[in-house]
């Protein structure tokens, strides 16, 4: 069985999402203090990990930015929890590479339904062939990036952003449809995020970051593509 870490240090909220991840099949450990979960992901990384923001000790952006800067675990998948109305902390998380947030309150079938959604993703159940695109090629299987014969290490959603941009050459993409099909959810501050990935793909890809291409059509709208 999967495995699944919760760090939220509200015990009524830890339980409940606890007992529903059980109740769907998964193996769940929850902890409630931001600091014991690095030391916990070193000794026994789980296949998901739901992360409250709001921490004693190390809070959760702090955690997650050790988590995607660590090479061992930075393509570990991660939602953030969040209070309602924090977008700049949901902004943020997404910027360091968040694969998901879910906003309190929330129902135990929301998070579930979540967790197995990211899990597709990330297991890459729906794979593809081989993609190359100039000095670019993405082996979906291995969930690797080469630029020549230099591997290029990406996050998760960096990697996932990507090959969604290689799946779709030579086509313009809006904002709006990246966050849509990348992300897996509207969010009404998502074109920060969508172009804080575009940047961190282009530096990450060196040269060939040049194959990335953005069309501006506005004063406020732009297009990528590759």
């Amino acid at each position: 069985m999967q495995k699944i870490y919760i760090v939220e240090d509200d015990d009524n909220i830890r339980d409940m999402i606890l007992y529903a991840l059980t109740s769907a099949g998964f193996t769940a450990e929850g902890f409630s203090d931001g600091d014991e979960i690095l030391n916990i992901l070193e000794k026994s990384p789980p296949a998901l990990l739901l992360l409250d923001i709001m921490l004693p000790g190390k809070d959760g952006i702090s955690i997650l930015k050790k988590i995607r800067e660590s090479s061992k675990h930075q393509k570990l998948p991660v939602i953030m929890l969040t209070a309602k109305g924090s977008e700049y902390d949901r902004i943020k998380g997404l910027d360091l590479g968040a694969d998901d947030y879910i906003t309190k309150p929330f129902s135990v079938l929301e998070v579930i339904s979540r967790v197995k959604a990211v899990l597709r993703r990330s297991e890459g159940e729906e794979k593809s062939s081989l993609l190359k695109i100039g000095n670019i090629t993405l082996h979906p299987d291995k969930r690797s990036v080469f630029s020549g014969d230099q591997e290029i290490i990406l996050t998760f959603k960096e990697f996932e952003l990507l090959q969604y941009l290689m799946l779709n050459k030579n086509i313009v993409l809006s904002r709006d449809k990246l966050l849509e099909e990348v992300w897996n959810f509207d969010f009404g501050g998502g074109s920060r995020t969508v172009d804080m990935h575009i940047r961190a793909l282009r530096q990450k890809l060196g040269d060939s970051g040049k194959n990335i291409k953005t069309y501006t059509m506005s004063a406020t709208k732009s297009r990528n593509k590759t």
